[in-house]
């Protein structure tokens, strides 16, 4: 059985009313309420990529993966299917979960709380630039399956859309910053612009940046240049 398409995104819905609210009381909208669209901010979780063949080696001839749960930007999903993964120290992670679509080289992205519980020494990179990363090997139900390099920690980053890119004043490349709210709030530098007509407005940072300032679905989040 395939997996529902998400609902609104909460985000969304909040962003939808604060405009209709401030249009009915016939006040000017503030800024932030003015962006083509809503900030959405996600903890990226340890996961990883895998081509076809990676997936056939690990779960059987003919193998792919399944749906369980559709991600915020649009095709993209997390698998039914998961791994595990051994460490340099045979120190092993279980249940890895694979996201999809396969892509077309293998990758693991993990917290550098992660890592250092595995024995890795992992570098900060930004997502497929894996020359020279460390490797790993990967054991499903019908196999194992060696990465000879693609073990990283990703950098984190934004998703958007050209017209978003326009709001906010920045191009492909370039760099912003992340205000976070709430009781831990925290500010966090260098948060990498990726541009694509497909994508939606998304801020992903690994669970070591989400864990130190407890971010909660309500948690106010602000996108500066």
């Amino acid at each position: 059985m395939v997996a529902a398409k998400p609902t609104l995104h909460r985000a969304v819905v909040e962003h939808l009313v604060r405009q209709v609210v401030y249009e009915r009381l016939g006040k000017a909208l503030p800024r932030m309420a003015t962006a083509p669209n809503p900030l959405v901010v996600n903890v990226s979780a340890r996961h990883c990529h895998l081509t076809p063949q990676a997936v056939e080696a690990l779960f059987g001839p003919g193998a792919q993966l399944s749906v369980f749960k559709w991600l915020y930007q649009e095709g993209q999903f997390a698998a039914k299917e998961t791994v595990t993964l051994v460490g340099p120290r045979s120190r092993v992670i279980s249940n890895l979960r694979i996201l999809g679509p396969c892509r077309n080289l293998n990758q693991v992205e993990l917290a550098y709380t992660d890592a250092v519980a595995l024995g890795f020494d992992i570098p900060l990179r930004l997502s497929g630039n894996i020359q020279g990363t460390p490797g790993c090997m990967l054991m499903g139900p019908a196999g194992f399956f060696e990465l000879k390099e693609g073990v990283i920690r990703a950098l984190r980053h934004v998703h958007m859309n050209p017209a978003d890119a326009a709001f906010y004043g920045v191009k492909a490349g370039e760099s912003m910053k992340l205000n976070i709210g709430g009781p831990c709030a925290i500010a966090l530098d260098r948060l990498l612009c990726r541009v694509d007509p497909s994508f939606k407005l998304e801020v992903h940072i690994d669970t070591d940046e989400g864990n130190a300032c407890n971010l909660q679905p309500g948690t106010p989040c602000e996108l500066t240049k």
